[in-house]
């Protein structure tokens, strides 16, 4: 087993963020429930003992009555909201990790009593290139969920700005066991406050944050352990254990530090690992040939939403382990790759299939649409074309091309096309196939640069570029440092294979890709596709009976349009942004009728959400969610039964989190 990393209890900076961390002696032992240490440590009954605010929940005495005579959860200021006194009793209860943070950017704002000019300078300049954002207990990374309040910025837009807590949670839990997860789930329950969970903050449609809420911070759940020989059901073979809070960086060096072998994991290094990613499927570069993130789960420890410890596998609570693979949220892994809170429990440690080294061999292609004289540089992949129908029968082969590779033979692209000063478009791609030479790689290829040929497209015979990267999956070894708020909407459509077959439907679905890509000049946002193929048969068991959406398991091209709106928007520029974004978003749904989306990638004001983002397995995971949270404890918006609910927001944001949670009136 991987030594226990020690918990890295955060530097608070003098304005007032404080912490104490708790430490547990003891040695592993590998009898002992789920087989973490974190895991071991539980809340027991002499815990509690006279605090019944931390009381275990009964899902079989809750009833649809007494929740109804709350219409709101309670709100700082209302009077079932708990005394200072009630809160100090709860830190105690929770060995110190209970922490009120001060939101970050406070030290910009001279009227605040943080403001700190020295600090402020290093959040504008230098923390994007360290873990500050990531290992700050209530940064989002994006910015308009939380209501774009107390922003990092500098002193003039700070003096016409107001630094508020806005949607940012009032108390924050640092867990670091399953008893910590235990004693916030049931406080939050008990007392009928707002409940949301974190690690990175890699959550771009809201669901790691909320006004007046409880947040239970499950960044230092790094516990690793390798699993040479695991057995369960149909699965033998090597396995490994993650406690929750794991980033796919880590991931990473855990592959490395093991032989190279393979673990299905994000992309983007400081994305969570575990959790949301594989609550809403978790896609990856190995995906067409070893499946989805959430197609690898053998096992989860989870805390549910009476406060119990809980395994689930495909032989133990059935039910919750088919949710919680695939169905919309364990936690908020925190990714534009995986973003939601608890749906029906929260995981705080995970058993993944792991997998012999696999070699990615990976090959370029760009085009410009410039009528500029840029010369080509055809032995980097890099090709200028001066009209625009010429850059676009480009980007249309690309894309054909690469759905039919990938579907027969695994692999991946990766690509965007992005507006250019001039008037122009920038196409770029990267192809990765596994297990292939490069030899191999450029014969596959070919076919592709001779159509790009023949289109005129491409002029030079040796445009098909000699230059590709080989490695092994998982021996690189990554770090952990970058990313900073900004304010970023996803908008995505799971386009399947069915779009790729007959000319007159591929003629369509280009169409609007390009229609709705070109109206992104004058808009300023961009386009975004990842081509992947993870069928039932790739998926393997368990994962071909889990509840990911199937509109997954049709997909070939995970389509984004990828909007970036002003720090200084008022709520109503927004709502106009958002009404014309649909428009363009529409042309994208309408040639993929009966298709969705990907929850973790996707704008949580998604038109009919229900259907988009769980497709038939909606009832089901409705039935899952009414049986393990009769309370409605865990809600994050367009999570299964999140209808009830709606954020009565104060900033006009569409889908904000700046706003007391309550009963929908049009429930």
């Amino acid at each position: 087993m991987h030594s226990i990393k020690t918990v890295a209890v955060l530097l608070f900076w003098a304005f007032g963020l404080s912490a104490l961390a708790a430490s547990h002696p003891g040695n592993y032992n590998s009898n002992s429930l789920n087989g973490l240490l974190s895991d071991s440590i539980q809340l027991t009954e002499k815990d509690i003992g006279d605090f019944t605010a931390i009381a275990f929940g009964d899902r079989t005495a809750a009833t649809t009555s007494q929740q109804e005579q709350q219409r709101c959860r309670v709100f700082p200021g209302d009077g079932l909201w708990p005394p200072t006194e009630e809160w100090t009793r709860l830190n105690n209860s929770l060995d110190g990790v209970l922490l009120r943070p001060t939101p970050a950017g406070a030290v910009c704002y001279p009227e605040h009593p943080a403001y700190d000019a020295a600090r402020c300078q290093f959040l504008l300049q230098d923390a994007r290139s360290t873990r500050f954002w990531l290992d700050d207990p209530l940064t989002e990374l994006a910015q308009w969920t939380q209501g774009g309040t107390c922003l990092a910025t500098n002193q003039t837009q700070a003096q016409e700005k107001n630094c508020t807590r806005g949607g940012f949670p009032e108390y924050v839990v640092n867990a670091t066991t399953a008893k910590h997860v235990q004693v916030a789930v049931n406080f939050a329950r008990n007392k009928g406050i707002r409940l949301v969970i974190k690690n990175t903050g890699h959550d771009f449609g809201g669901r790691s944050v909320g006004a007046g809420s409880l947040s239970i911070w499950l960044h230092h759940m790094k516990e690793t352990q390798y699993l040479p020989s695991f057995s369960i059901g149909n699965y033998t073979g090597m396995a490994a254990r993650f406690g929750t809070g794991i980033e796919a960086w880590e991931v990473s060096n855990f592959m490395a530090e093991h032989g190279g072998i393979t673990i299905v994991a994000p992309g983007g290094n400081t994305v969570g690992g575990v959790g949301g990613w594989v609550g809403g499927g978790g896609h990856s570069v190995v995906t067409s040939t070893l499946g989805l993130g959430a197609d690898q789960v053998l096992s989860l420890g989870v805390v549910t939403a009476d406060g119990r410890y809980v395994t689930a596998d495909p032989f133990t609570n059935t039910d919750l382990f088919f949710a919680l693979c695939g169905g919309g949220g364990g936690l908020s892994a925190n990714h534009p790759f995986s973003p939601f809170e608890a749906t029906y429990g929260i995981i705080v440690s995970a058993v993944y299939k792991a997998h012999s080294p696999i070699t990615l061999t990976s090959t370029s292609l760009s085009l410009t649409l410039s009528s500029a004289s840029i010369p080509s540089v055809p032995t980097t992949g890099a090709v200028v074309v001066r009209t625009a129908d010429a850059f676009w029968t480009g980007v249309g082969l690309y894309y054909r091309f690469c759905g039919r590779i990938i579907e027969g033979g695994g692999g991946q692209g990766f690509s965007y096309i992005y507006p250019q000063a001039d008037g122009g478009f920038r196409f770029t791609t990267t192809s990765t196939f596994l297990n292939r030479s490069r030899d191999e790689v450029s014969q596959i290829m070919e076919p592709l640069y001779t159509s790009l040929r023949h289109a005129g497209v491409l002029t030079t015979a040796d445009a098909n570029p000699a230059t590709r990267n080989s490695s092994i999956y998982g021996a690189s070894r990554r770090s952990g440092t970058g990313d900073q708020p900004v304010n970023t909407r996803y908008r995505s459509r799971l386009l399947p294979r069915a779009n790729w077959e007959g000319d007159t439907r591929w003629d369509a679905t280009m169409a609007a890709i390009r229609a709705a890509t070109e109206a992104g000049y004058d808009e300023d946002f961009y386009f975004h596709a990842t081509l992947t193929s993870p069928t039932r048969e790739v998926a393997g068991w368990p994962g071909a009976d889990n509840a990911v959406n199937p509109a997954w398991r049709e997909n070939l091209m995970h389509a984004m349009l990828m909007d970036v709106q002003p720090d200084n928007w008022t709520g109503q520029q927004a709502r106009n942004r958002d009404a014309r974004m649909q428009r363009y978003m529409s042309l994208l749904r309408d040639v993929s009728p009966g298709a969705g989306a990907y929850i973790n990638e996707a704008d949580p004001g998604e038109p009919e959400w229900q259907q988009a983002f769980f497709g038939s397995n909606y009832p089901r995971l409705l039935e899952v969610k009414r049986a393990w949270d009769p309370w409605q404890l865990f809600w994050a918006p367009t999570t299964v039964g999140s209808e009830g609910w709606e954020v009565e927001a104060v900033d006009g944001y569409p889908n904000s989190q700046n706003g007391r949670l309550c009963r929908s009136a049009k429930r």
